[in-house]
């Protein structure tokens, strides 16, 4: 698949995949910032794309950062028809400040095949064996 990829500002890294096969790229911090404990950010990542409908670019963790430090993504999903500025917000859980310097690995951007779901208004749904059931209702313990 390709993906048109527009550098929104001239010293940025692009995403990039660490090693073949991998799914997640990696992307990079603009800046320099102390993130306090508690504390999130909105990290601007000066690129803008464009793919095809049919499929989603989704901002996730990396693998180490939230196991070591605490930081972790608050949402972000890009739709196709998307064309500014990607950036990730982050939240430090840890109980330390963490140092983010420009060029840091912060996230990763992984793209998702999805459906658009086309909505069919009811007044009812059919049984299933979970019913209404929320937390709990496998029996945790």
């Amino acid at each position: 698949m390709k993906i048109k990829i527009k550098k929104l500002h001239p010293d940025i890294k692009l995403p990039t995949y660490a090693h073949p096969g991998d799914v997640g790229m990696d992307l990079y911090s603009l800046e320099d910032c102390e993130l306090k404990p508690g504390e999130r950010k909105i990290f601007s990542l000066g690129f803008a794309t464009e793919f095809e409908i049919g499929y989603a670019a989704i901002i996730k963790d990396k693998g180490g950062p939230p196991v070591k430090y605490g930081l972790h993504t608050m949402g972000g999903v890009f739709d196709a028809g998307y064309r500014g500025e990607y950036n990730v917000l982050l939240i430090n859980l840890g109980q330390e400040p963490h140092q983010i310097e420009k060029g840091d690995k912060i996230a990763q951007l992984v793209i998702y095949p999805v459906m658009i779901a086309e909505l069919e208004e009811t007044d009812n749904l059919s049984d299933s064996s979970r019913g209404t059931g929320r937390w709990g209702s496998t029996g945790i313990k």
